[in-house]
């Protein structure tokens, strides 16, 4: 029997939740997990549509895998997520060796259109649905410290340059009993940290159950499991949301509270339903609520009709908000969307340039907030060996900071380590062990 399947995920964490979900549902149906592609009979690419270097990228992976379906004639490629709902004929007619093309919302039907393929049709399944959100499904996860648990699929919001709408279709929210029954699952394997997803997880709604509700009912678990989540819309972050991370020691002072412009002219554009006014008040009652509330954001630079003034007010708002963080990326028309219909009038060149301006400004606040830290003491998960030396240790403070430390005897992966800051960079706070402690 063809069984072995093989995973490679591409995109955000709600891809990697999806990967997971994927390999419970098959796994449960006589599949094993491959972690080597050359041993699979089957390769599937969980697939990300949200910028047009993340659907190059599968492009580029699918001409590398002609090779693979030469030699193994009988294997099957599959691609799944928001590229199988956006671009099925396209990857049906065009890159003939995709033999099974499966949405986001279409992922029970998976052993049966894998059948299919094996018989020599094409798998094809892309409906989106109104109500499917997986409840009862247990995704495949390895022993580790920190998961990733889908809360809601789908988003209402419409940005006229965001894709997702239309690739993992409207808000559904999963049951808030089926995610807490998760998270005690989790908690008794070890894990120690789990991060709530969806697209716009403020508009969390399970019969009246708002999402503070579901972040309280989370933190009260296991209180040495930390609570991530992401991510939220500026239009839905509720003061009840900002007490109850400020209620719960295990709940992270984190927020990704995307931005993606300081012009109120372009938020308009963007259809992104607040204004700059708006969002800085959030950030200032934030902090007041939340002491050492880190956050990070979502930055576009080239937005159609974008100008230089449009440009410096973004500025402006990185000056005034000082993130620890950002996700930065030039303008990419998605086919589908209302920004589509637009001019995308701003040169590459020009992207390019403001692009780099922000990612200057960036480090230099980033860097400038790590150097603030110096002497202070922070208490991070342990997730492992340092990336750059077995001799010491990284892990996360609650605000999503990087720091690495030499390694104690009297510590393991998974320990809660209390840590003096004595050296920083922009990404990397480095420091000194004091001792084991908890949350």
């Amino acid at each position: 029997m063809k069984n072995r399947i093989y995973i490679e995920t591409y995109g955000c964490q709600m891809n990697l939740a999806d990967t997971e979900l994927v390999q419970g549902i098959l796994n449960n149906n006589g599949y094993t997990i491959s972690k080597d592609a050359d041993n699979a009979d089957v390769i599937l690419l969980n697939t990300c549509s949200v910028r047009d270097n993340a659907e190059q990228k599968i492009y580029h992976r699918l001409d590398h895998l002609k090779k693979f379906k030469k030699e193994r004639s009988g294997a099957v490629i599959g691609i799944l997520g928001c590229m199988a709902e956006r671009l099925r004929r396209n990857l049906i007619e065009e890159k003939k060796i995709v033999d099974l093309v499966v949405g986001p919302d279409e992922y029970r039907r998976l052993p049966e259109l894998l059948d299919v393929a094996f018989g020599g049709e094409k798998g094809i399944g892309v409906k989106l649905s109104r109500t499917e959100t997986y409840d009862d499904i247990t995704p495949y996860r390895e022993d580790g410290l920190s998961a990733w648990i889908s809360a809601m699929r789908g988003c209402d919001k419409f940005c006229t340059f965001c894709v997702v709408p239309f690739t993992r279709g409207r808000e559904r929210s999963r049951s808030l009993l089926s995610i807490i029954e998760e998270i005690e699952k989790l908690s008794s394997r070890g894990f120690r940290e789990v991060t709530l997803l969806g697209q716009n997880v403020n508009s969390y709604n399970d019969n009246g159950k708002d999402f503070a509700d579901l972040l309280a009912s989370a933190a009260e678990v296991d209180r040495s499991i930390r609570i991530r989540f992401t991510t939220s819309h500026p239009q839905d972050l509720s003061d009840k949301l900002l007490h109850t991370i400020a209620g719960h020691s295990n709940i992270c002072n984190y927020i990704h509270l995307p931005v993606q412009s300081g012009s109120n002219r372009i938020l308009s554009l963007m259809n992104r339903t607040y204004t700059v006014e708006h969002y800085l008040e959030l950030i200032d009652k934030a902090r007041k609520i939340i002491p050492g509330v880190s956050f990070s954001t979502d930055i576009i630079s080239g937005f159609p009709t974008e100008t230089i003034e449009d440009h410096l007010l973004t500025l402006d708002v990185m000056q005034k908000v000082r993130y620890d963080g950002a996700y930065m990326f030039k303008y990419s028309p998605r086919e589908g969307t209302k920004a589509y219909q637009m001019n995308d009038d701003v040169p590459e060149e020009t992207k390019s340039k403001r692009l780099n301006e922000i990612i200057e400004i960036q480090q230099r606040i980033s860097n400038e907030i790590n150097q603030s830290l110096i002497g202070t003491e922070e208490i991070i998960l342990i997730e492992g060996e340092s990336k750059k030396s077995e001799l010491f240790y990284a892990g996360r403070t609650d605000t999503n900071k990087v720091v690495v430390f030499r390694k104690n005897e009297n510590v393991k992966e998974g320990d809660y380590a209390l840590i003096k800051i004595n050296r920083a960079t922009s990404a990397t706070l480095f420091g000194d062990f004091i001792s084991r402690t908890n949350l």
